[in-house]
């Protein structure tokens, strides 16, 4: 099965979530997604999500002079973020066990 289809459906809410806990750029949430287990993810794959993120008005942005070299854009949550993120918490956990019984051989006869 190719992964990324998989990958797609979930990473906003990943990254929204890491961004949730205090303001971060995108080396940050990269490096965050890879300790935890992400260890295929590129710059060209998250870049593209953030800037969704950020288009749908979940996170903003300001940008400050990296002190090794240029410009960083750092992210933080907004208040529709953070009820997008509750939200998905929610789907994803209803989703996600519901998907176990039936992967896992717990489907109820």
């Amino acid at each position: 099965m190719d992964e990324s289809q998989l990958l797609r459906g979930i990473l906003e809410g990943c990254v929204l979530s890491i961004i949730s806990q205090g303001e971060t750029y995108g080396y940050q949430i990269l490096a965050k997604l890879e300790e935890n287990g992400f260890e295929t993810l590129f710059e060209g794959t998250l870049y593209p999500v953030i800037t969704r993120l950020e288009n749908k008005g979940l996170v903003s942005c300001r940008k400050e002079k990296s002190p090794y070299g240029p410009m960083r854009k750092y992210y933080s949550i907004t208040e529709s973020g953070e009820k997008m993120l509750d939200d998905f918490k929610k789907s994803y956990y209803k989703i996600s066990c519901a998907a176990e019984k039936i992967l896992f051989g717990e489907v109820s006869e």
